[in-house]
Parts: C-alpha cells; structure tokens; sequence
C-alpha cells in the first residue's frame, strides 16, 4: 500500500475533480503492475496497472489507495477491469466517499474475490482530503499559507511585500501550488506584491500552474498586473461583489481575467462562503489561501480554514510587520478554541515548516 501511496502522490494536483488514486499489482512476492489516475476522465489506477502486469494479474493480489469505482461515468467501472483480470485477492486503503461511485468492495466480494479494507486508510485519506471534503460539502478544501517571523509577521514592514523565508521555503510553496487546483489572495496584496501567482519548480522540473483567484469586491485590480500579463494557461478570475462597476470588468476583461460576482457581507466584502460556494460548483476541490492578513483574519475567523501552512523564518521582525491576521481575535481561553492538530515539523534550509489542521476540519 505504502507503494500505492507513491504511485497516487505522482497526480497530486492533474486528476481534479478526480481524487489521486495509486495502485500495485502483486504475485508471488513479486510487483509486477504500476498505475496511477492520471487526469480525469481518462483510465483510473487499476486499469493502468493491470494493463502494466498483463497475464501476470491473474491469481494476483491489486493494492489500490482507494476503492474500485463500481459505475460507468466518463470511464467504465474499474471493478469489471478486475474480474476481467483474474486478480484473486483486492486490498484497499479507503471507501471512497463519492455515493455514487462506492461500493465496488462489496460487489467484488460477491463475485468471490478476497478483499481487505481499510489498509493505511488514514494516509490514504490525508492524501485525498480535498475530494473528501468536495465529495461531502461540494466546498474546495481550504489551506491557509504564509512566510513569517518567529513573532508572526508576514512583511518586513506595513504595505510592502518581500520575501521572509528562504529558498528552500520558496521551492516548497511552488510544490504546493503545482499540487492544488487555486491559488488565492486579496487585492491589497495583489496590488502591492504584483505577484504572479504561479508555480516555477526547480531543475527544469515540469510544473502546472494553478487557477488564480483575486478577492476584488469593487475590481481595483489594475488591467497592467503582471498576473495578467504573462505566458500562463492558468486563467485568473476576479471575485468581486455584485454591485462593482461594469466598466472595469470590462477593462479586466479584455485583458483575459474572468470576472465573477457575488454577494457582499455585512462589512460590504465578498461574501467568503458564497465565493467557496461558487469555486466548489467549478469543480476547485482545493485552494491555498495566500494572503494578506485581512484576508487570512477573514477566512481563519469565519472558520473556513481546514489546513494551515505556516513557513517561520529564524528571526524576529518586531512592530513594523504586518501580523499574520487582521480583523480576528479569540473571546474564549485555552480551554475552548479549536486547536489545531495533526501537526507537523520540518525544516527546509533554516526555515521552519509547520503543517497541520484546524479545529474546523
């Protein structure tokens, strides 16, 4: 399974809406079939890799990190591939979620076949949460990342954007957004960062940029950003609310920004839950969150972050930083926040990482 696992990390951010599914086929002790989904609606994990053991899969036993679908969609069930095969014995990590696509387990064990469930289920289901949660909410899976100092600011000083973390950090980040479906920040940072929003991994390693969102509740965005003006595929779409003026979407437009509208809150910003909302209906299973602090403070507050990824530079910047959020404070103890869990170290270069998800997830 643990081969499997490697397998299905090889499509983290290509199979979307799809989840990442790996597999391995076994006999005699012997790997004799690799396969990995590779993009949706073309052929899953299981097909690939009894496709890559041939004659050898029968008698075989197929590790698959998730269970074989049991319905026709864009591509046929995978459990018919299986009886057709002649594997004798499917080992699976994890239900699969999805109602409509469940129950392959079950049926492969009516037709006599020996299966087990339930085999390092909980990576099997850390790697896929984005589908968990799309599958369950209709809502993207939402990681909440930022570079900082050891006292948790995000710049060096007030409205002035530069790099805190060092390159290995760097390197990172762009691995992550190779790996999810969005990319979001507010236009505050939009407009003093000019940032790109894409994903440039080192070593002439292929990369693929992730869709970029703006936050833009009256569409200050300038037609000049760079974002706009680059060799990406990715598109960019600007959130803004429903009352922004025609005439400056029509200006972002033309620049090939797609502009989208939704309700404002009480405060007369873009509504986030509708914005989730209307990013799960496109089928975004998965959005890192970049910032600023407002926007980190807005989305951490309203309990919509599921995963943080928080990047801590070895030194301390003081007063003249901006802090990690705005517009968010805690009214109860220690004793009744959410916490986070499921935490996790490590060091890249001197920075430090720290993963882990929240009370909400």
């Amino acid at each position: 399974m643990e081969l499997a696992l490697a397998e299905a990390r090889k499509g983290l951010g290509r199979t979307s809406p799809n989840p990442a599914v790996g597999a391995i086929v076994v006999r005699d002790g012997v790997v004799v079939g690799r396969g990995w989904h590779q993009k949706a609606g073309t052929p899953h994990a299981e097909v690939h890799a009894l496709a890559d053991a041939g004659p050898r899969a029968a008698g075989a036993t197929l590790y698959v990190t998730l269970e074989p679908c049991n319905h026709t969609g864009r591509t046929p069930p995978c459990t018919q591939a299986i009886l057709r095969s002649g594997v004798a014995k499917v080992v699976i990590g994890m239900a699969d979620p999805n109602p409509v696509a469940a129950g392959g387990a079950r049926y492969l064990a009516a037709q006599g076949l020996a299966v087990r469930s339930g085999v390092l289920e909980q990576q099997c289901r850390a790697l896929n949460y984005p589908f968990i949660k799309h599958s369950a909410t209709g809502l993207p899976w939402v990681l909440m990342k930022a570079g900082l100092s050891l006292d948790g600011k995000i710049t060096f000083r007030r409205r002035q954007g530069e790099a805190i973390t060092g390159p290995a950090a760097g390197q990172y980040v762009h691995r992550l957004r190779n790996q999810v479906d969005a990319i979001l920040v507010g236009v505050e940072t939009a407009i003093i960062d000019d940032p790109s929003l894409t994903a440039r991994l080192a070593g002439g390693e292929e990369s693929r940029d992730p869709l970029r969102i703006v936050l833009d509740t009256s569409l200050r965005l300038p037609p000049e950003a760079r974002m706009l003006n680059q060799a990406s595929i990715a598109e960019t779409w600007i959130v803004c609310g429903e009352g922004a003026a025609k005439a400056r979407e029509v200006r972002l437009a033309d620049r090939g920004a797609r502009v989208c509208r939704v309700p404002v809150d009480g405060a007369g910003r873009v509504d986030l839950p509708a914005a989730l909302g209307l990013l799960g209906s496109r089928n975004i299973t998965s959005l890192l969150v970049e910032g600023g602090a407002r926007v980190h403070g807005a989305f951490y507050g309203q309990g919509l972050v599921d995963e943080v990824v928080l990047l801590y530079a070895p030194f301390i910047i003081g007063d003249s930083g901006t802090p990690l959020v705005e517009g968010f404070r805690l009214e109860s103890d220690r004793a009744h926040v959410p916490t986070l869990h499921d935490v996790s170290l490590q060091l890249l270069g001197d920075d430090i990482l720290v993963r882990a998800l929240t009370g909400y997830a």
